[in-house]
């Protein structure tokens, strides 16, 4: 099977991901209500669509925003105090400062904590910005990788993601000639489809894969580890060694005939396998733009990646543990919303026996309507002393409801009021405060420690990734 095809089938390997990620976001972002139900009726809707039609107002209180905010409000913190350090690797402040890599790591822990996916590209390229070692952020949207079980990645084989570029950029990268240049015009035409789209089985769901965009052309980069037989060769007459690809036999056996003829010493040649990284890049419809084995030091792709947990290969992510408590949070406002709409509220019943003849009904509604008023009336079965009313419009039940749905959540999640940054309303001493927010933090260490451990594994390939450095493993 065609690497492009192995692409696309990493991709639909991933739609299961993609699809709760996108279901993860709505919720961070406050679209709560879009999960479709099945009414009693048997009806498929929406929870919004339902909950308008039995007369209700849906409301969302958005928990899950505050709680990720507390969370990467403290990381920027400790990085603040710091002073962004993350390690022995981290990168030079230029680089840093170029790439402003405390926005763009705040922003990916941010994704980590909605989708479980922190992915970034490490490249070395000239761009506006200037020359050197770049980070992007990679939206699982837009990334592939067969399927894998090793937290540290060492089964991964195949690794890629979708690009959307101009036109004008995709023939400045990959038209290195006329005719090049001109099969990417034809790739790129409004008329192309794609590749074998019928034999490869392609859905619906995949025209994200096949097309960028409006005004974008789709570039599929695909990196695989490949097995590769390389010629170690030994240089007895000038004492070097240097490392050939296989191609290279009928040169050295050339070489080798001449310098016997001459009585010079040859070249000792021996074959070796290897694994090597090697870039594919595609248009859409197949067409092999460009590709090349890995120019890093490290001699690997260019993605950092960190999936979590990863336990048999799977993901969950923060988020994912606070949705049940807080779709009941959003049902529970919404339920004491309704009951306050629906229950009587300064409804009088004034009995006719006891109305005095100087006030009209309307001068009366509009005593009981004022805080100051004082009503007149005649009480029944003599005389009686003035009285104050008061009334209360509650449901207690609900609101213990609510508090309980908000405790659930602090604990299922891990972040307490303490490391949200919210003060006990009673006296507290600093050791006490200190000891509960430490208690608080250990609750998330895993989280962020594996954060961290991705933050430094792509440092380590921003120092081997720099122009220059690049070589090939041998």
């Amino acid at each position: 099977m065609s690497t492009f095809n192995l692409a696309l089938e990493a991709w639909q390997a991933g739609a299961e991901l993609r699809k709760r990620r996108s279901r993860y976001k709505k919720f961070a972002y406050g679209r709560q209500w879009d999960d479709m139900i099945t009414t009693p009726d048997g009806d498929r809707m929406s929870e919004r669509a339902y909950a308008e039609i039995c007369g209700q107002t849906p409301l969302t209180n958005n928990v899950i925003r505050q709680l990720i905010k507390s969370v990467v409000g403290n990381f920027r913190s400790s990085l603040a105090e710091n002073d962004g350090n993350a390690g022995a690797s981290e990168p030079d402040s230029a680089t840093a400062r170029r790439n402003s890599l405390t926005e763009m790591d705040c922003r990916m822990l941010e994704e980590f904590l909605i989708s479980g996916c922190a992915i970034q590209r490490i490249v070395a390229e000239k761009r506006p910005g200037g020359s050197g070692v770049w980070v992007d952020n990679v939206s699982p949207d837009d990334f592939f990788v067969n399927r894998y079980c090793d937290p540290r990645g060492l089964d991964i084989e195949l690794i890629g993601m979708l690009r959307a570029m101009s036109l004008r950029e995709v023939v400045m990268r990959y038209g290195s000639t006329p005719s090049k240049a001109e099969a990417i015009g034809r790739a790129y035409a409004r008329d192309a489809e794609p590749l074998s789209a019928s034999q490869i089985g392609s859905s619906d769901g995949d025209s994200h894969f096949f097309r960028a965009p409006a005004g974008r052309c789709r570039v599929i980069e695909v990196w695989t580890l490949e097995s590769r037989t390389l010629l170690r060769c030994h240089d007895r007459e000038r004492g070097s060694f240097f490392v050939a690809d296989n191609n290279s036999r009928t040169r050295l056996h050339n070489i080798n005939e001449l310098r016997n003829g001459s009585g010079e010493a040859g070249i000792d040649v021996r074959p070796s396998t290897t694994l090597r990284w090697h870039c594919r890049v595609y248009a859409p419809t197949g067409l092999l733009l460009d590709d090349y084995d890995s120019p890093f030091g490290h001699g690997s792709h260019p993605f950092a990646l960190k999936l979590y947990p990863l336990i048999d290969g799977e993901v969950h992510s923060l988020v994912e543990d606070v949705i049940g408590q807080q779709r009941h949070i959003n049902r529970i406002i919404t339920l004491i919303d309704h009951i306050m709409s629906v229950s009587a509220k300064g409804v009088l019943l004034f009995p006719e026996d006891q109305k005095i003849d100087s006030m009209s009904w309307d001068e009366l509604g509009a005593a009981w309507a004022r805080s100051d008023s004082v009503l007149p009336y005649r009480p029944g079965g003599g005389s009686s002393e003035p009285h104050q009313v008061v009334g209360a419009c509650e449901n207690p039940g609900a609101y213990r409801m609510l508090e309980t749905q908000l405790n659930l959540f602090q604990q299922i999640s891990g972040v307490s009021e303490n490391l949200r940054g919210r003060m006990p309303a009673y006296q507290t001493s600093a050791a006490t405060l200190d000891s509960q927010l430490h208690t608080s933090a250990i609750a998330m260490l895993d989280l962020i420690d594996t954060f961290n451990g991705f933050r430094m594994e792509r440092n380590r390939m921003m120092a081997a990734t720099m122009p220059g450095v690049g070589r090939l493993r041998g």
